[in-house]
């Protein structure tokens, strides 16, 4: 499982410093180099979707790292933090 963890972390992708909720939007406009009002705007649309929207979020809720490389995911099943 450890290893599992460590190449999410590997991908450099974190939850944005710029977050109102999850930190999800700011994430992907740091790694696009889009305006984090417009994906916030696409993520909010997404829900409209039936699953996709909401289940695709949470999904990557649980495995995105937040700045300081913790994944809520693996802290729920009392795995390592990383300071």
């Amino acid at each position: 499982m450890n290893a599992f963890f460590s190449s999410i972390r590997k991908l450099g992708f974190r939850r944005g410093p710029q977050r109102l909720a999850g930190g999800i939007s700011g994430g992907l406009a740091a790694a696009t180099g889009l305006n984090v009002w417009l994906v916030r705007l696409l993520v909010l649309l997404s829900f409209l979707l039936p699953v996709v929207g909401i289940g695709l979020y949470v999904v990557v809720w649980v495995l995105l790292p937040w700045q300081d490389g913790t994944i809520p995911l693996e802290r729920l099943f009392g795995g390592r933090e990383i300071r």
